[in-house]
Order: C-alpha cells, then structure tokens, then sequence
C-alpha cells in the first residue's frame, strides 16, 4: 500500500510567543517493510535555526528554532510512504515467550540491545496489576506467538475505547482501574503487562489507514496518529501487535518511531517562552491511499 500522508499541529497563544524550541518525530523511519519517498517538515514562522539527526533508537528528529515573535505555529509534515505487512519468522513466533527473555537470558544474540525494553520507563512502571492481568495469557511455556496474541485479545475485550476516560499523562494503574482509554493507554498498559513478565517490548507511533462508514465520502484531516506495541522475539525480530484494533501490524500500519513510552516519541515537543495566559492545540492528519 502507498499512502500520502499530512500530518498538521497548530498553536495557538493569547499573547506573543517569543522564542520556541522544538523537536518533531513526523518523518517515518525508513524499514524493511517500509519505504520513504520525499518526505518534509514545513514550520510557520519559519525558524531561524532547523536540524536533522536520528536519536538513540534511529528514529528521524527534526529540530526548530523560532525567535520572530508569534501567536500562531504550524508544524507540518507532509510526504508519501510505502508499505507491506512484515514478515515475521513462524518459529519465532513458536518459541516460548520464557525462553526470551533478555535480562534472566542475557547470552541470547540481540538481548543487550532489548535490555532496556524490558526496563520500567516513565510512562510505564513494572506494575503488580499488571503482571497479574497478563499472567492468564503469559502460561508457562506457551508459544510467545500464542501469549502476545491472547494478551491483546483479553485487553481489546476488556478495555472500552473511550478518548474521555483518560488524558496524555494517565498512568497504568488508572488505566486499569477505569478499564477504559485510547490507543496511547492500551500500548501503555500491553507493554507494562509483558515488561512485567520480563519480556522486551517498544512503543510504537505512527499511522493507521481508515476507511470511511458504507455510503460515506472521504474526510480529509480526519484522521489520527495510533499507537501499538512490538515486543522482543530474539535477535532483531519484533512482533508489532495493535491492542486498540485487536490485529497483528499490517499494511495498513505506517511507523513513525519507537521507544520505551509515548514520552520518548511525541509528534512534537519543546519549550516556548511567553507570557501567555492561554494556548490552543489543533491536530489535523490525513493518510490518503494512493
């Protein structure tokens, strides 16, 4: 599948902003499974200063500066992907998830780069609540295939979809506790499930093709970022799955970036400085199959 995709934030402040720093993760990696085409980040104002590097995980950063005063900053990026599902090894898939295990197995090949994967992170503590969900579907010695497919079927069943039951900085045991949340929640909570099982797991940003209601046109920007899980099958094979939706990564699936929460890979981040009593957040994405 090739898909265009627009990804636009906009803010907005009641008085001037006089210098704004910030890095953007809105250019897709570049993966076996997935080609770039021209890709780029547009910012208005335009900044006086603007960088690219990869960080730790080799995800693409771009990096602004914009010191002309302003009330409005529209960050875009806009460029067109290729994808096909990936293609995961089916004995991979059949080994037990006990058996990969990079911190009690640290000879396997692969594990010391899975290490800190398998690490609480900011976002996602090693959380008794947790292990005791995820130990129904984590049985001794089930293929780890089997266990990570049963784990999301379990949350998809029951965890209701709900964007008013949580906010960006929800944390795993009120995601438990209300049983509800969006996307960014359910990956939050899967990755503190295997992690406290000992597995190495990543959260994942980026894209998900949607098709509109029978009958129904197109809506342009309706569209959102999404967020699912990989967790570790040993060497530098991973296993994507998608709580929210239920599935395995597909070709519907375009990667942005991963890391060990959604505090690592946000779509954008940064500082402004301003006097500002009020700001406002406008997000607008369209991914359009070509």
């Amino acid at each position: 599948m090739r898909y265009r995709i627009e990804h636009r934030t906009t803010y907005s402040y009641d008085d001037d902003v006089t210098d704004s720093l910030g890095i953007a993760y809105l250019v897709p990696r570049e993966l076996p499974w997935q080609q770039v085409g021209d890709y780029r980040v547009d910012i208005t104002p335009v900044p006086t200063d603007t960088a690219t590097d990869a960080d730790y995980y080799g995800n693409h950063l771009s990096y602004f500066q914009v010191v002309e005063p302003h009330r409005t900053l529209v960050i875009v990026g806009t460029g067109e992907v290729e994808v096909v599902a990936p293609v995961v090894d089916p004995a991979r898939l059949d080994r037990p998830w006990d058996g990969v295990l990079p911190l009690e197995q640290p000879q396997l090949p692969g594990a010391w780069l899975a290490t800190d994967l398998a690490l609480a992170s900011p976002a996602v503590p090693i959380h008794p609540g947790a292990k005791e969900y995820a130990a129904a579907s984590l049985l001794p010695g089930r293929p780890v295939g089997d266990a990570v497919s049963d784990l999301i079927h379990r949350i998809h069943r029951d965890f209701e979809y709900d964007h008013t039951a949580t906010t960006v900085t929800s944390t795993v045991p009120e995601i438990l506790a209300q049983r509800a949340g969006v996307c960014q929640d359910f990956a939050h909570l899967t990755l503190s499930c295997l992690r406290s099982h000992g597995l190495a797991a990543r959260y994942v940003s980026g894209y998900l093709a949607t098709e509109p209601p029978e009958g129904r046109d197109r809506v342009v920007g309706a569209d959102a970022s999404h967020a699912w899980a990989a967790v570790w099958l040993g060497d530098d094979e991973w296993l994507a799955v998608d709580p929210t939706n239920e599935q395995w990564q597909n070709d519907r699936y375009v990667t942005l970036a991963w890391g060990r929460d959604y505090g690592d890979v946000p779509p954008v981040k940064g500082v402004i400085f301003t006097e500002a009593r009020h700001s406002n957040l406008d997000v607008s994405v369209d991914v359009q199959p070509l």
